[in-house]
């Protein structure tokens, strides 16, 4: 019988998946109103280049943590609204997008340039 893998536990009593889901909500918590960031530019801003599809997990089990966390501010790498299947209703997380003045066409961010919020720079 295969043993499970050993969860590694942090000094704060955390796993290191508990961890870096915490740090991820600290950095999403940071995205100003009306701005956007990418699942790719969040790993990267942790040092963990890589783990972008972590960051996916990070925002798709957040909608309980308090406090809130505003992952409708977290979109792909080309400003695609690919989360938004996790908020209920198909439509929340653009509807929420575009409450903070945020244009959507397509489940695209239009101006996404400018919209886009760096974490490693702004942070």
């Amino acid at each position: 019988m295969k043993k499970a893998p050993l969860k590694k536990v942090m000094p704060s009593g955390k796993t290191d998946k508990e961890s870096f889901f915490a740090q991820v909500y600290d950095v999403v918590r940071q995205i100003p109103k009306g701005r956007v960031t990418s699942y790719g530019a969040i790993a990267a801003a942790l040092g963990t280049r890589g783990s972008s599809r972590m960051v996916g997990w990070a925002m798709n089990n957040c909608h309980h943590i308090r406090p809130r966390v505003p992952a409708h501010r977290v979109v792909n790498r080309q400003g695609l609204l690919t989360g938004k299947a996790h908020f209920g209703d198909r439509g929340q997380m653009q509807l929420l997008l575009e409450k903070e003045g945020i244009h959507i066409v397509d489940d695209q961010v239009q101006d996404f340039k400018n919209r886009f919020w760096d974490p490693a720079s702004e942070l």
